[in-house]
């Protein structure tokens, strides 16, 4: 009997709970919630986050000039060793909107249950990219394994929240907390079944 997959997300969020959606200043990195991951072989993601994320990964690999003028500064050795595996790693897009993609590793899929299968298939760990929407669905549908998070020192009063709409609490073990030079914690917890509204 095959092992189920673990569906791992990393997201990047300030200290009050916002997520990394759109233009965040406050985010070293794109390339960095990676590195909080073991070796994994599929992406998964949301399609509301999907054509910006394929533009830019797109640049830092082909134009990285461009990604540098985009970011103001200098593009991470990271960031385009991310930009390499992304590009010749299956992604899944979970969308009932966009019709494709560029990208000739990225598949569209318009329902959870794809993904339901892909966790039951052998290989590595699956890396959920985001966003926020998506990391919620999968919480509500029990398919969701691990949440790391990169918590900023940064509060910023308004955003996407990023668990909004979550339709049952949620216990959360916490596996490890690592603190860095820069003032960011690292946080990595494992997902347990819904909490008992009773206790």
């Amino acid at each position: 009997m095959t092992t189920p997959r673990p569906l791992i997300s990393a997201m990047q969020v300030t200290l009050d709970g916002y997520s990394s959606e759109g233009d965040a200043e406050w985010v070293d990195s794109w390339a960095d919630g990676l590195g909080m991951l073991p070796p994994v072989d599929t992406f998964v993601l949301g399609g509301g986050m999907f054509p910006d994320y394929e533009r830019f990964w797109a640049m830092i690999l082909h134009d990285p000039g461009a990604a540098s003028d985009l970011l103001g500064r200098d593009v991470y050795p990271r960031e385009v060793a991310y930009a390499r595996l992304a590009a010749e790693t299956p992604h899944l897009v979970l969308s009932k909107t966009l019709t494709g993609a560029s990208w000739p590793t990225a598949r569209i899929v318009d329902g959870i249950d794809e993904i339901r299968e892909l966790k039951q298939q052998p290989g590595k760990a699956v890396y959920v990219v985001g966003g926020p929407g998506l990391v919620t669905s999968l919480l509500n549908e029990s398919l969701l394994d691990e949440l790391r998070l990169i918590v900023h020192p940064v509060v910023v009063g308004g955003g996407q929240t990023l668990f909004g709409g979550l339709v049952e609490r949620r216990a959360l073990e916490l596996a490890s907390a690592d603190p860095t030079p820069a003032g960011r914690l690292h946080l990595s917890y494992r997902v347990g079944a819904p909490a008992d509204p009773g206790r």
